[in-house]
């Protein structure tokens, strides 16, 4: 497996409270992206804190991750990551109400274990077809979506989009999103925060991922165009690839 990620500030922020980590195990990879929310740093505090748990726990790790293995190692990840920024903020006055979105993928040459809370994002693609988001925003825009209550155009531009109905970290226990998804030789993986999926649509990310240019090329790009859409917000993407450098086939 290939890799290459980025994380920016974007135009706007001063600071950079998106955490992104990419792990190599045996046989298998690690590959998280966080992105912070709380007052003064606090949002970094907590971005960070998930991102180095999750290496810590990751390289305790021994053995080869089944299917089985994998989901409940992640779940169990996400659970006591939950419980470890509660703890930590209730204890600390300057983290009170911080918490992080979290999406993780476990990625072994057959199959990927993914996890998601808030509104970071997972993507696959496979040239030639579009790219597939395989978490869910866990928005209060997508709950109306849903329902029918409003529609795809509406959500895009509605002014609440940004209003998260989960979170680590705000609660002492989380409801868990975490599947497996299998995957075949030259798919790749996307992970990115909303700085970036609320830049470029499906169908822009589709046309760069479809691009003859290697990893490090693609997240570039993805990158510079959101900070062109405006980079009102923090903009991290990690990028893997099955086989080689992601070079289009």
């Amino acid at each position: 497996m290939e890799t290459a990620y980025c994380t920016h500030p974007g135009k706007i922020r001063s600071h950079n409270e998106d955490s992104v980590g990419v792990y190599n195990g045996e046989s298998c990879l690690l590959a998280i992206v966080a992105d912070g929310m709380g007052g003064h740093a606090a949002g970094e505090v907590a971005s960070k804190m998930a991102v180095d748990l999750s290496a810590q726990r990751f390289m305790e790790h021994e053995g080869i991750f089944t299917r089985e293995k994998a989901e409940i190692w992640l779940n169990h990840l996400v659970r006591g990551i939950n419980l470890r920024l509660y703890e930590h903020a209730e204890s600390h006055d300057t983290c009170k109400g911080m918490g992080t979105t979290f999406a993780a993928a476990l990625c072994t040459n057959e199959f990927i274990a993914v996890s998601s809370v808030g509104d970071s994002r997972i993507y696959i693609w496979k040239h030639p077809q579009p790219v597939k988001q395989i978490t869910e925003d866990h928005t209060f825009v997508n709950e109306l979506l849903k329902t029918g209550q409003i529609t795809e155009d509406e959500a895009a531009g509605h002014p609440k989009r940004n209003i998260l109905m989960r979170s680590l970290g705000t609660e002492p226990t989380i409801a868990l999103d975490t599947a497996i998804v299998e995957w075949s030789s030259w798919s790749h993986v996307l992970l990115c925060s909303d700085g970036l999926s609320n830049k470029l649509t499906d169908e822009r990310l589709t046309e760069i991922m479809n691009k003859s240019m290697n990893l490090e090329e693609k997240t570039g790009m993805m990158v510079k165009e959101a900070n062109r859409a405006g980079g009102e917000d923090n903009i991290s993407v990690i990028l893997i690839s099955n086989d080689r450098d992601g070079e289009k086939q």
